[in-house]
């Protein structure tokens, strides 16, 4: 079972939002509302306030026109080719960051003699989308002759979750020398860790997104807060002698007579096989009969194997629940029990659960 609060997601972007203030805060909502299902939580966010949207495709800009007519969607994978009609019927802003992509949708506005927004992707040092500095300064000379004006100037920091990392202040120096060449046009900078930096690296617009999950954005700093909680049921519960092993490999030989409960949840259901146990680490935990439990051995594809011989003889049953986040096990906890991040646990949660959704 999956639960997710939609109520504690709306009261993480208000209070991003209030950090921001006077900035406008969008809400990034890309990979499913990383995995929490962006056909509920879109509608919650856009219940608390948020009209600015970020996704990563257009089929993501499309479901989420369906749901929000009135929202402005930035897709910011920008624009593949013969795809512009499709952006514009559906009102989708595509982050350009390209001078093909910049010309395609040019093209398209002459075409329907109308000016149609776009954001420019200016790319600042993490050398993945987004024009160059010398392409920027280019564009900045002619940009009001392109057959529209953006919409937005926006970047993406690489490190802004590394506190003091060079790159991060090199990337606002030459972000604000950009968006001085675009004037009036409003900039954005700031992801989730970005809005922690201060005002000089929020411009117009922040652009949270795993803030508003419940997990954290800079090492060392709690997250707002928790958005779900995941839970599996106990499908037998078994003893084993010491010196046996548990689990695929047998990369775990038990140290004492042990009480094992082997729970119904795997890595099909985004619970990560590196987050199993082994004689030199100790994996991931769950909370069993209000303690944490280790996990014992390899996470398998739908089970998994928790020791319970330090809880009361009788304490687990069959069929009693074993709660992986939640009850203070946070989604980085889990990450850093399965040498991950929490981006990944939240975007991993596998189709078998039941979602419930409580709140919004």
């Amino acid at each position: 079972m999956l639960t997710i609060d939609l109520s504690a997601i709306a009261d993480n972007w208000r209070a991003i939002a209030a950090l921001s203030a006077p900035s406008d805060c969008a809400a990034v909502v890309k990979a499913n509302a990383y995995g929490l299902g962006m056909a509920r939580v879109a509608p919650a966010l856009w219940r608390a306030g948020a009209r600015n949207f970020f996704v990563a495709h257009l089929s993501e800009g499309l479901e989420l026109r369906a749901l929000l007519p009135e929202a402005i969607i930035y897709v910011l994978n920008g624009l593949l080719p013969e795809v512009a009609d499709v952006y514009a019927d559906a009102d989708l802003r595509p982050v350009l960051g390209s001078a093909p992509e910049i010309s395609d949708w040019s093209d398209l506005c002459r075409d329907r003699n109308t000016s149609l927004p776009a954001a420019i992707h200016v790319d600042t040092g993490m050398h993945r989308l987004g024009l160059s500095l010398e392409e920027a300064v280019q564009l900045s000379g002619t940009f009001r002759l392109l057959g529209f004006t953006p919409s937005l100037i926006m970047s993406h920091l690489a490190c802004a979750d590394m506190p003091g990392h060079v790159l991060t202040a090199r990337q606002r120096m030459i972000f604000a020398d950009v968006v001085r060449r675009f004037p009036g046009v409003p900039a954005s900078l700031a992801n989730s860790a970005g809005t922690l930096l201060g005002r000089d690296f929020r411009f117009e617009m922040v652009r949270p997104g795993i803030f508003l999950y419940g997990g954290v954005a800079i090492a060392g700093v709690p997250p707002l807060q928790p958005v779900v909680r995941l839970e599996a049921k106990v499908i037998q519960v078994l003893s084993a002698p010491a010196g046996e092993t548990v689990g695929y490999g047998a990369v775990q030989r038990l140290k004492r007579p042990s009480r094992l409960a082997t729970v119904a949840i795997g890595y099909a259901d985004g619970l990560f096989r590196a987050g199993g146990s082994s004689d030199m680490v100790k994996g991931a935990e769950a909370i069993l009969a209000g303690r944490r439990c280790h996990l014992v051995g390899r996470v398998s594809m739908d089970l998994a194997t928790l020791d319970i011989t330090d809880l009361p003889e009788q304490a687990v049953e069959r069929g009693d629940t074993a709660v992986f986040l939640g009850d203070g096990i946070g989604v980085d906890d889990l990450a850093a029990r399965s040498g991950t991040i929490g981006y990944e646990v939240l975007t991993s949660l596998g189709a078998r659960y039941a979602r419930r959704y409580v709140g919004g």
